[in-house]
């Protein structure tokens, strides 16, 4: 639910390879190519381990700037390895981090040719994710158990525009961390009856039932479910939470839950029945929305898009904000 547009958190387009895209600072950030995609672990996935060629090569490549900074990557070109491989640049001394934790990362990006992609510092615009978020598993495994202050050089193997392979070379920076609740924490609120029903597992995770002959409601539907103890969020703050996401008939189409890390968005900046629904909530909260085809996607169907026309039900957790 990222950005006016996106389905899945679609908009950072995360989940192949390294590629151009806007990440992380909504609609009309300028692009760089961001560190995530395949997963980090070869065993657990069966992906390729770096060979000797690899290691060498990213071993060869000289990082000039000082941390804090945006860096220049001088390395001969062309540049390649035939799997994700990783090289600590420098140790952080920071708060050490630990899945779950929000990480925030500076990051440059070049391509194996030496052509610079751009940077997080030249748009002012640092990374951030949860630490386990399958969107961003390439850097779980490398990342777990380092600290803020670490400098870290990545390359993957990747694709151009043309499929031809190639391959990206980062160097990312960790700014900070954040440990942040893993669900809504707060006091249960009884819902109205005839509203979709919502069941949580173990976890956290929703799942619902929508009753027989529901129907869609013409306005906005906003019940609590539970209510946090935070300050109320306002507009104009960046969000972090987890969410789920089904369609009236019950189907579910978009979970954060399911990517094993909450999202953030700017509150301004998504659909308008999320902005209107959660502004003024708790943070610590979670909320059932029921929202209009023409508060979500839009009242008419679009083929680009298989959500317009439909009148969407979600269950958000509001877990903190960005500062």
């Amino acid at each position: 639910m990222k950005h006016r547009t996106s389905t899945g958190v679609a908009a950072l387009a995360l989940v192949a390879a390294l590629a151009l895209t806007g990440c992380g600072g909504g609609e009309g950030s300028g692009s760089t190519a961001s560190p995530s995609a395949p997963a980090s672990d070869p065993a657990a996935t069966g992906a390729p381990s770096p060979s000797a060629e690899d290691i060498a090569a990213l071993e060869a490549v000289e990082v000039k700037g000082d941390a804090g900074t945006d860096p220049e990557l001088v390395f001969d070109a062309p540049l390649t390895v035939s799997a994700p491989t990783s090289r600590v640049v420098e140790e952080g001394t920071g708060t050490a981090l630990a899945e779950g934790d929000w990480v925030t990362m500076q990051y440059v990006a070049y391509k194996g040719d030496g052509s610079r992609l751009g940077s997080t510092w030249e748009t002012d615009s640092p990374e951030n994710f949860a630490l386990g978020d399958l969107q961003f598993d390439l850097l779980n495994g490398p990342l777990e158990g380092k600290k803020v202050g670490t400098r870290m050089l990545l390359a993957n193997p990747t694709q151009d525009a043309q499929g031809t392979p190639a391959t990206t070379l980062n160097l990312l920076e960790i700014t900070d961390v954040k440990e942040i609740p893993a669900r809504a924490e707060g006091e249960a609120v009884t819902p109205a009856e005839g509203l979709p029903t919502v069941t949580l597992d173990d976890a956290g995770a929703p799942s619902i039932e929508i009753p027989e002959g529901y129907e869609a409601p013409a306005d906005l539907v906003v019940q609590p479910l539970i209510k946090g103890d935070g300050p109320k969020l306002t507009k104009d703050q960046t969000v972090i939470a987890h969410y789920t996401g089904w369609k009236l008939d019950g189907t579910p189409f978009d979970s954060s839950w399911e990517r094993k890390g909450p999202t953030d968005f700017q509150l301004g900046s998504v659909i308008s029945g999320w902005t209107e629904g959660l502004s003024g909530q708790p943070i610590g909260s979670q909320v059932l929305l029921v929202i209009p085809a023409d508060q979500a996607y839009g009242a008419e169907a679009d083929p680009s898009n298989p959500l317009a026309g439909e009148t969407l039900v979600f269950v958000v957790d509001i877990l903190d904000t960005v500062d």
